[in-house]
This record gives C-alpha cells, sequence and structure tokens, in this order.
C-alpha cells in the first residue's frame, strides 16, 4: 500500500499560521499592515464626518477595533521583555528616540502650520505620538502583569478607575495609556493556540453579522453617544458624564473592542501577500501620515472633498499614502530615527544578550511562543 502524499511544504506554512522560530510570520505582518491603513482611513474621515452620517457611523466602527489591534500585537510580542541588557537598548532605540524626535517634529510642523504659540513638551504627548509614550510604559510594566495571577482583572480595575479620575492631566498621556491598558496586558496573556482559535472559515462567516451588528449599534450611536469614548483620553467627567459611567464605558467598550478586534483578525489573511512585507514598517507609516493628516486640514485640502465619488478618493489617497510610507526606502531614510545604533551609549551586553540580538530578525518579532521584542507599531 502506497504511504498518503505528504502536503507540500509551501501549503504546509500557508496553513500553519505559527511558523518556526527566526522567521517572520505572515498573518502579523498583515495584521499590522491592514490596522495601518485603517488608522490612515480613520484619519482622513475625522475631518469629513460631521456631514456625512454613514461615514461617521464606520468612522466609530473602525475607531472601536484599529488600535486594540495594534495594541493586542504589541503586548503579544511584549511577553519576553525581563529588563535584559538588549532589550533596554532595543526599548530606548525603537521606542524613546522616536518618540523624542518625533514630538519634536510634530510640535515644531504645529506651530509653523497653524499655531505659532503651540508649545513643544516632551511631557504632553501631542496627535499620534502617544502611542509611542505608551508602548514604553507598558513594556516597562511588563514583568509585573507575567507575574500576576489576575492580570488582565487587575489591568481593567486600573482602567475603571482612570475613567473617574480627570485629575490624572497630560503628563505622558496617562489617560490614555492607563484606558489603553487592558488591550496591551491582553496581548501578554494570549498564546499561539489564541489565533488559532479566530483563523478560520467558521469565525470568518460569524465575523460578518458581528460586523453588521456594529454599524446597526453605530448609526444608533450616532448623535446619542459622544465619540469622543473612543479615544480613551478623558475621563467620564469630562465627557459630560457621571463618574459611575467611566467603569461601565470601560467594560462595555472592551468586550465590544476584543470582538471586533477577534473579527478582524479573523480575517487577516496568513499567507504571505504583496503588502506583507510592509508589515515590517508599520511605525514608519502610522508616525509619518499624521504630517499628510494634519497638513490637509490645516491647509484646507480636505474642503474640496464633497460627495461620495470624493470621499472615496480621499480614502484611497489616504490608504496609498500609508502604504508608501511603509516601503524599504522609507524606512530605510528613517532608520537613523526609528532605529538608530545606541551601542556607543551603553556597556558591552552580556553573552546571552549578543546572542539573543543577533538571533532576531532586524525588524520586527520573531514567532516563537516568547518571542523577540519589537521595536514599535
Amino acid at each position: 500500500m502506497n504511504a498518503p502524499p505528504q502536503p507540500h511544504s509551501n501549503q504546509r506554512s500557508q496553513r500553519d499560521p505559527l511558523p518556526r522560530a527566526g522567521r517572520r510570520d505572515s498573518f502579523f505582518d498583515n495584521a499590522k499592515y491592514l490596522a495601518i491603513v485603517l488608522v490612515a482611513m480613520g484619519h482622513s474621515w475625522e475631518p469629513l464626518r460631521d456631514d456625512n452620517r454613514a461615514l461617521a457611523v464606520l468612522y466609530m466602527v473602525v475607531y472601536a477595533f484599529h488600535m486594540p489591534a495594534f495594541i493586542v500585537i504589541s503586548g503579544y510580542f511584549s511577553r519576553s521583555f525581563a529588563f535584559k541588557p538588549h532589550q533596554i537598548k532595543r526599548l530606548l532605540s525603537g521606542v524613546v528616540v522616536p518618540y523624542i524626535v518625533f514630538e519634536t517634529a510634530y510640535s515644531l510642523f504645529r506651530r509653523w502650520a497653524h499655531d505659532p504659540d503651540a508649545p513643544v513638551s516632551l511631557l504632553d504627548p501631542w496627535y499620534l505620538t502617544w502611542f509611542l509614550a505608551a508602548l514604553f510604559i507598558w513594556r516597562l510594566t511588563t514583568p509585573i502583569w507575567r507575574s500576576l495571577r489576575y492580570p488582565l482583572a487587575v489591568a481593567l480595575a486600573i482602567a475603571m478607575l482612570a475613567t473617574v479620575s480627570p485629575k490624572i492631566g497630560n503628563d505622558l498621556d496617562m489617560q490614555r495609556a492607563l484606558q489603553f491598558l487592558p488591550y496591551f496586558v491582553l496581548g501578554l496573556c494570549l498564546k499561539p493556540e489564541h489565533f488559532k482559535l479566530v483563523r478560520t472559515w467558521r469565525m470568518r462567516i460569524l465575523a460578518l453579522p458581528v460586523f453588521a451588528v456594529a454599524l446597526a449599534v453605530g448609526w444608533w450611536a450616532k448623535g446619542n453617544m459622544n465619540p469622543d469614548w473612543f479615544y480613551h483620553r478623558d475621563a467620564a467627567q469630562e465627557l459630560g458624564g457621571d463618574w459611575w459611567i467611566g467603569p461601565l464605558m470601560t467594560l462595555g467598550m472592551f468586550g465590544c473592542s476584543v470582538l471586533l478586534t477577534a473579527c478582524f483578525f479573523a480575517w487577516v489573511p496568513g499567507r504571505r501577500l504583496w503588502f506583507t512585507a510592509l508589515g515590517a514598517g508599520t511605525i514608519s507609516g502610522y508616525l509619518l501620515h499624521g504630517f499628510l493628516v494634519k497638513g490637509g486640514i490645516w491647509f484646507g485640502w480636505f474642503d474640496h472633498v464633497s460627495g461620495p465619488l470624493g470621499v472615496l478618493l480621499c480614502t484611497a489617497v489616504a490608504a496609498a499614502a500609508v502604504t508608501v510610507l511603509c516601503t524599504a526606502p522609507v524606512r530605510k531614510v528613517l532608520k537613523p530615527v526609528l532605529e538608530p545604533n545606541l551601542d556607543r551609549f551603553f556597556r558591552e551586553d552580556d553573552a546571552a544578550g549578543r546572542a539573543a540580538k543577533t538571533s532576531a530578525p532586524a525588524e520586527g518579532p520573531a514567532t516563537t511562543d516568547r518571542p523577540k521584542v519589537p521595536a514599535g507599531v
């Protein structure tokens, strides 16, 4: 009797969502790229949504899961962070330095193009840079979350308390860091098999009615709910609600966001596609596209967008622009800023640290159960 044919290696790699250590995982690169496209599209919709209810609804639905998806992935690939020398160096070069550079650049751009009196402050993140400040805080606390018995419950409790604390202030945008914290901790708690659960055709089919219900709820929420809740940057009292609304909204929005994020992951392809390599450059696309969006608002470009065709064209331009900003040539130009070599400022790593550093991919996370720490988005 002939032995059953073995599957082709290429077919096996396409079905296996978790490749061996040292290889980039196409699924996560695809997810990062698709999420950054949604981020750019959402920012391009912001100045257009007031007069377009359908666009406002789509905006709220997308905002309910695009950053949570990013943050969950960031948490998942931060699980191995343990204050090792090479990890500290990677954190400073891949998160702190880009934060300092782009926070300064955005502040100067704001002063030049819009508000000459705008302050330049590294303690008050403006626009997109909040994510880098929050990622720095989250990653530093990773060993704490990894040692707790119920880390997600504790993170949710902290987020709930943040929504009733309007005096937290704007330093390092701590409101956002605390309110988005549960998504990062959720990523820390996830294992490879959890991603396998959502990456089935059954989940893809179930995701369709879930998104349909989300759009219906969004249609109701337009005019009945303050969309600023989706930004997670204010306490309940600052949004015009009673203090007890904050904890309830935290739990409700966390459940909705996690559900939509799972549905998003269900539809992310796992095989290598034309845009897979762009997933390694989402940090450059994330940080650069804000100049185009804010410039378009301040210079009146969006004032010329009208009608459904105008919105579609604007959406396509946003997707195309962020795609270009994620490409290898752009990343190469920005490498001294996004991945500076800080070896001269550090003592020589120990042998284990050097081995880990040389065995990790140049950009992005490895795909083991305890992966190497990526720089950022």
